[in-house]
């Protein structure tokens, strides 16, 4: 089967019957042309299916107007939120987003950077801190403003914008310790650099209170039916266990149906809770005890910054911290005492 015939310039203004130079004007800028031809113009582009083609222009121009985007999952809801921010932002002030998955892979991620700089992207939004020395060097050489996000890095690259992830896992960790916890179990998957920061803040307040951390850890992405499977394997391990800390809400929901259909009653045998507040928590009984972070606000304030970088603006707080809150639903306190 032959490939169909992308049509061009020239067969819109034949359709049409004007010149090649008035659909090319008016595809920069319907206002360069007649208002009577603006119908016709349309339809002709309706009918042919005509897909512009940008790189003459991003070749001709100083700015592309697309801001390329790396997730590490496109399967988490955060990122979604994430995702929402950033185009609440770029989609008024009339740019693009094209976006790249990597797997939480630093190496997938530099092919991704290296794919997203071979189109001329004005910016770079990236999920991550921790990057490939080859993944710095083509973002400097490039000279494009850059903003890391989700975290708060010591030294970004350029910007970054997002949370203590450390500081919101201690204080959900001295919170179960503050319910009269004493055993409790964090469950961690996936084991990226924001997993970490987090049992670095579930360690620093069982230090502080005197009493043994214990891990159940996979490198497996987060699911419901691993959320449940971990549950499983810490009572196994620790059966005087009476509390469950999950890197996220994902395994936080596994986690509690797997400890209900034990009959284990949460929270008075098992204190449960998540992290990132996503919505299925509250569908719980009782509700799921979660951090709540602010994905969609870092997702907008790193889209703003972008643009207010590209636009000449300068920021001495190179790093945002927007902060977390605790929810502590009903799995944390009983609903009576929260």
């Amino acid at each position: 089967m032959s490939q169909p015939k992308r049509p061009t310039l020239q067969d819109v203004a034949e359709l049409v019957g004007v010149t090649k130079m008035t659909i090319s004007r008016y595809l920069r800028d319907p206002k360069q042309v007649s208002e009577a031809l603006h119908g016709n113009i349309k339809d002709a582009l309706d009918q042919l299916g005509y897909i512009p083609n940008r790189a003459p222009d991003i070749l001709s121009k100083a700015r592309s107007q697309a801001i390329g985007v790396l997730l590490p999952s496109i399967s988490n809801q955060v990122f979604s939120a994430l995702i929402r921010g950033v185009e609440s932002v770029t989609e008024p002030a009339g740019y693009q987003t094209l976006y790249a998955h990597f797997g939480y892979d630093m190496l997938i991620e530099e092919a991704r950077v290296a794919m997203m700089l071979s189109f001329h992207v004005d910016g770079l939004i990236l999920s991550e801190s921790h990057h490939t020395e080859r993944t710095r060097r083509m973002i400097q050489t490039a000279g494009i403003p850059v903003v890391e996000v989700m975290e708060t890095p010591d030294k970004p690259i350029d910007l970054a914008v997002g949370l203590d992830h450390t500081a919101a896992a201690r204080e959900m960790t001295e919170a179960m310790i503050a319910s009269g916890k004493r055993c409790i179990v964090y469950l961690a998957a996936r084991l990226d650099s924001r997993t970490h920061q987090r049992i670095a803040g579930y360690r620093q307040a069982l230090g502080t209170a005197g009493l043994t951390a214990h891990l159940v850890e996979t490198e497996a992405p987060s699911t419901f039916t691993l959320g449940g499977k971990l549950a499983d394997d810490a009572l196994a391990r620790h059966p005087g266990l009476d509390a469950l800390f999950c890197t996220n809400d994902d395994v936080a929901v596994g986690a509690m149906l797997a400890c209900q259909q034990r009959g284990l009653r949460v929270p008075d045998d098992v204190a449960i809770a998540g992290y990132n507040a996503l919505d299925i928590g509250k569908a719980l009984s009782p509700q799921l005890a979660s951090v709540v972070t602010p994905r969609e606000a870092i997702g907008r304030v790193a889209a703003e910054r972008l643009l207010g970088r590209l636009a000449g603006g300068d920021y001495p707080d190179r790093v945002v911290d927007l902060g977390y809150t605790l929810t502590l639903g009903g799995s944390v306190y009983a609903a009576n005492r929260a």
